[in-house]
């Protein structure tokens, strides 16, 4: 039986409907501060929690609900006769229900606001009351979310009360929001790289179709806090967005992000399959193209500027999944559209990421971004690679950080026109990198030469120069095979694994 509820929100959608509802049930509603004002000026009858307590708020409102008379009400266990007996000789009367939801800290932490003004926003009284209700949820129904408040109508109208199945649910609705509410605050105070405790504070996004594959579950979450490029974007176009949708776009964005220059990018499976600069995006694209015609079939394309109507008439002559970009021409959306599964992604947040993390089973690894490119350019053989070789390099270098490894990258005119990758011995994916170059000039690695077979290689394909890390013990062996074909080395100090 419900007899009192106690009814404190920052958000007020759905209140009214179901004010009004409870009202009509015969409960009383006991409220505070702007809740009790809303609900009166509605001509809802309330009576403010001071009352309840005989004890004003003060503080600024900081203390109006952390009261015994409150607690005592929601924590009372109906079935323990002490308890019944302690808060009947102290005249209180239990509380049945307690309708809460947060000041929005995860809306507010973004805000352009001081530090002070954010933590203002830190809920204390609410946390407070939900998480004593949620522990005595057999008698006490706890409702935090507006989208349940259609549900708790409906089991109340039918049923005269709310079942513990439900009850459960909701009371497992607050220690969930709460360890995301929680995390979102120790992240924003901490500011730590690597704390004690592992934080996560995600929301979910959306309920997807499946996994990486038909018989996986799946869903997508995002970060609470911050702005990043696969929590901000918008989706003009197409079907639902799947998890290996995700996963690619958020390569493919990066990849282009990797470059001041006009850059396009085509991704499959996770991986780069076509990249190339150009005077404008139409030559990006169809360098990009033409790096793989093949591979590029029901990948993704991004680009790092605003898609014109010539490049968006060129990309519609193949299928692919996925176009994104930071923005779009008129004309170029109306092309683009007319592939009605086409899904088109405007996203102009830069990347964000400063932390990368893996689930393994038991355990998560935490790693900083690889934002590091190069720490120091050294050219360790007799021949010295020309301004436009070095460009090349540094391009190639890029598209690496992007492979998985063992990665290699062949390049020409800003084309990485072979990549390999994903093998467990580098000379495989160096095989294959310039053997679908055909006619590459350079040539980069992630991580070092252990042999010289990969400057033997590429020496057959008449690579002239190559980027690589350098350090291995056998550094030398390759310098000597670079000096015996004429091709200039470059050492960058700092290595590129993708695993």
């Amino acid at each position: 039986m419900i007899n009192r509820a106690l009814i404190s929100v920052y958000n007020k959608e759905g209140l009214l409907e179901l004010a009004q509802f409870l009202k009509n049930k015969g409960v009383e509603l006991i409220s505070t501060g702007g809740t009790y004002k809303y609900l009166e000026q509605n001509d809802i009858q309330v009576t403010e929690v001071s009352k309840i307590t005989g004890f004003d708020e003060i503080l600024d409102g900081r203390v109006k609900t952390l009261h015994p008379v409150i607690h005592s009400g929601i924590l009372a266990k109906r079935d323990n006769k002490e308890h019944m007996d302690t808060i009947a000789k102290k005249d209180i009367f239990p509380i049945d229900m307690v309708v809460v939801n947060l000041y929005p800290f995860f809306d507010k932490v973004d805000d352009n606001i001081t530090f002070e003004e954010k933590v203002e926003f830190i809920d204390i009284g609410g946390p407070t009351m939900i998480r004593a209700a949620a522990k005595n949820f057999k008698d006490v129904i706890v409702v935090t979310d507006v989208g349940d408040y259609s549900k708790l109508i409906e089991e109340i109208d039918s049923k005269g009360d709310v079942p513990y199945d439900f009850r459960k649910r909701l009371a497992g609705k607050v220690f969930n929001l709460m360890s995301a509410y929680d995390g979102a605050i120790s992240n924003f105070l901490l500011e730590e790289e690597y704390p004690e405790y592992l934080s996560l504070s995600y929301k979910k996004m959306d309920n997807l179709r499946y996994g990486e594959n038909p018989h996986q579950s799946a869903a997508y979450y995002t970060a609470t806090a911050g702005t990043a490029p696969m929590k901000d974007f918008t989706q003009l176009n197409g079907k639902q967005l799947s998890y290996n949708n995700i996963k690619d776009m958020d390569i493919a964005w990066k990849v282009v992000n990797e470059f001041e220059e006009i850059c396009c990018v085509a991704v499959k499976h996770n991986t780069p399959c076509g990249v190339a600069l150009g005077k404008d995006l139409y030559e990006a694209y169809v360098k990009t193209y033409e790096c793989d015609p093949t591979s590029i079939f029901g990948g993704i394309i991004a680009v790092n500027r605003k898609l014109d109507v010539k490049t968006a008439e060129e990309i519609s002559k193949i299928f692919v999944e996925i176009v994104i970009a930071p923005d779009f021409d008129e004309e170029a959306l109306k092309v683009l559209m007319e592939k009605k599964n086409l899904r088109i992604i405007k996203c102009s947040v830069k990347p964000t990421n400063s932390m990368e993390i893996a689930k393994v089973d038991g355990g998560i690894l935490v790693q900083s971004a690889d934002d590091k490119l190069v720490e120091n350019m050294e050219v360790v053989t007799d021949e010295k690679p020309s301004k436009e070789e070095i460009d090349n390099l540094i391009f190639g270098m890029k598209v690496c950080k992007y492979v998985k490894s063992n990665a290699i990258v062949v390049v020409k005119d800003f084309m990485a026109k072979g990549i390999g990758g994903g093998q467990v011995n580098r000379i495989w994916p160096t095989c294959h990198a310039l053997d679908r170059a055909g006619d590459g000039v350079v040539l980069a690695s992630d991580a070092f030469f252990p042999f010289n077979d990969v400057v033997c290689e590429a020496a057959k394909y008449g690579i002239k120069a190559i980027i690589q890390p350098g350090g291995s013990v056998r550094d030398k062996d390759s310098i000597e095979e670079c000096n015996k074909n004429g091709i200039s080395m470059v050492f960058t100090g700092v290595r590129h694994f993708k695993h």
